[in-house]
């Protein structure tokens, strides 16, 4: 059974801190870039960062760059997104993915919130 299971999420005030996580089970997660994405009320899901199968490379999103950095540990079947300077318009709900051609998984996704 295919599983990406999010963690970390939480209320933080603005310039703070949050990493988040993602355990994937059922597949070979090695083998799949992994990314983040967030959805904000009212909005599309967009891509926040993504990271090759065996984590050479890396791209952002704009508004994230320079604050956000993603990562992964293949032997721990995990993807990182460690999240600095949080602002308000960082808050959503973070999603997990993993794809490798026409195949894509998404996790359950969780809340990410910034405020005073």
């Amino acid at each position: 059974q295919v599983q990406l299971v999010e963690s970390g999420g939480g209320l933080v005030q603005p310039g703070g801190s949050l990493r988040l996580s993602c355990v994937a089970s059922g597949f070979i997660f090695r083998l799949y870039v992994a990314s983040w994405y967030r959805q904000a009320p009212g909005t599309e899901r967009e891509l926040v960062a993504s990271i090759s199968s065996v984590g050479g490379y890396s791209n952002y999103a704009g508004s994230v760059k320079g604050r956000f950095t993603i990562s992964r540990d293949n032997a721990k079947n995990t993807v990182y997104l460690q999240m600095n300077s949080l602002k308000p318009e960082d808050t959503a709900v973070y999603y997990c993915n993993s794809n490798l051609g026409t195949t894509s998984y998404w996790g359950q996704g969780t809340q990410v919130t910034v405020s005073s």
